[in-house]
């Protein structure tokens, strides 16, 4: 009995400090972003002379004089504009990416392993090797300024690795319901409509949620096409807040629509969590 109790209280003990190692771990990942977001209710004056997560003094004027954004241009739009642009990225990459994977995936057709490889070397290949090469192809189509670079690519399924992890989520449904859908007068197109989407549902929200969160947050590609203040991103009118220095002039803005920034992502996340976690599982069909 006491070997068993002795026993008991090392497992206790074990799994305590786990906790506690994990706990501190969190703490320490999240700590520059609970900084950020107390800080942005600091006064300008007081972000970095007071550094503490308690402030001495609260204000809201940063979200204020942050709000009214870059040129004439409120930071209102900016979200707008932001939100707009991940939209169109998630449906092209949603109906794109989708039927690229079921024609991988399902459909025979000559050539079918070649292309998948050659899809599969494009992941390993580093995003910064196509940049000038795609910068010049736009700038001839005249598309530097706008929206297009940005969102065209996702209507012709060139997210490799979305178009992997759906072709990995088709191959694990049974083969038969195709069959039998067949058997019953459905077309290819019919299965893929009518078998494989509803099914893929984990899948799909797993690309959306992605898709959004990589289009949100990415910086350099929209520092690089969009050049007009009235059609700036979340990301590219942050980089307003730094001067020709190199410097932040306003520090206080700058922390407070960065926190304002994190909201969407945060709410599609939580939102979409179960599925999120289904899809990465690629669990195919559970009973």
């Amino acid at each position: 009995m006491g070997l068993v109790n002795k026993m008991i209280t090392k497992t206790t003990v074990r799994h305590s400090l786990t906790h506690l190692f994990i706990i501190a771990l969190g703490l320490l990942m999240v700590y520059p972003v609970l900084w950020m977001i107390i800080s942005s209710f600091k006064p300008n004056n007081m972000i970095f002379s007071d550094p503490g997560l308690m402030p001495k003094a609260l204000t809201i004027d940063n979200y204020i004089t942050g709000w009214k954004g870059y040129a004439g241009v409120s930071f209102g739009r900016f979200f707008v504009n932001s939100l707009l642009m991940c939209a169109a990225a998630v449906i092209g990459n949603l109906i794109a990416c989708a039927m690229a994977a079921y024609a991988f995936g399902r459909l025979k057709f000559d050539g079918r392993n070649f292309w998948f490889a050659v899809m599969m070397v494009t992941l390993m290949l580093p995003g910064h090797v196509t940049i000038v090469p795609r910068y010049i192809l736009f700038n001839v189509f005249g598309w530097v300024g706008s929206y297009l670079p940005i969102i065209v690519p996702k209507f012709l399924a060139t997210d490799a690795f979305f178009v992997f992890l759906l072709v990995q989520f088709i191959r694990s449904l049974p083969k038969e319901l195709d069959e039998a859908a067949i058997i019953d007068g459905c077309s290819e197109v019919g299965v893929f409509f009518r078998i494989i989407v509803p099914l893929a549902v984990p899948a799909l929200v797993t690309v959306a949620l992605f898709t959004f969160l990589w289009t949100w947050d990415d910086f350099f590609n929209h520092l690089l096409y969009l050049t007009n203040p009235k059609i700036f991103s979340v990301s590219r009118a942050l980089r307003t807040f730094v001067g020709d220095s190199g410097a932040v002039s306003n520090w206080g803005g700058a922390l407070a629509m960065s926190t304002l920034s994190l909201v969407p992502p945060f709410i599609l996340f939580f939102s979409l969590q179960k599925y999120f976690v289904q899809g990465i599982a690629t669990t195919g069909i559970k009973g």
